[in-house]
């Protein structure tokens, strides 16, 4: 258990095999972070100091603004939300989870991940002896050299910016019922 002192984005778990998952702790605005997870195709961003999650297909070519909440049942992937949790998971035995009540995300591999993902998290593979094991291969003991061999941005992109996704009748609908400051159902 070490703290993080990086200010920049860093690879949390990414399978190096078969790519089938990709976990990231991004760094938001005032202090604030997120846990980018792709899975499938499928993007959830998880805001656990806002209590909120957005989730995006990027299964065509083209980038998609697809609202997933009505297509989930088609989709590989598992989604949970409950009050204060929200669990991600797939056929494969991934599984990512964070419970917003005591700010605690986890992140879960079946056996079939044995050995074959790397990042911040180790190498999964029930040997201590190369936990620490940077992107080229190389081993540290030093927890900021581990920290920084494993940042996706070098702290100087600018992050990309996510088109707003066009607003249907439905979508409308709830929001009148739902966020305008005058409803009761608020």
């Amino acid at each position: 258990m070490y703290d993080l002192a990086s200010k920049c984005s860093v690879l949390l778990a990414k399978d190096f095999v078969h790519s089938a998952f990709t976990v990231i702790l991004n760094e938001e605005t005032r202090n604030s972070r997120s846990l980018y997870v792709e899975m499938n195709q499928t993007v959830i961003s998880i805001y656990p100091q806002l209590k909120i999650s957005k989730m995006y297909n990027f299964s065509f070519t083209e980038e998609n603004c697809q609202v997933l909440d009505q297509s989930l049942e088609n989709s590989t992937m598992n989604s949970r939300r409950g009050t204060n949790k929200i669990e991600v998971s797939d056929q494969k035995g991934v599984s990512v989870s964070c419970d917003f009540q005591y700010d605690l995300c986890t992140v879960t591999l079946a056996g079939w991940h044995h050995g074959i993902s790397a990042g911040l998290f180790g190498t999964n593979d029930n040997e201590a002896g190369n936990e620490w094991m940077m992107p080229n291969g190389s081993f540290t003991d030093n927890v900021q050299e581990f920290t920084q061999s494993w940042q996706v941005n070098k702290c100087s992109l600018v992050p990309k910016k996510e088109k707003p996704c066009p607003i249907t009748a439905k979508q409308n609908i709830c929001k009148v019922f739902f966020e305008e400051p005058h409803s009761l159902l608020r």
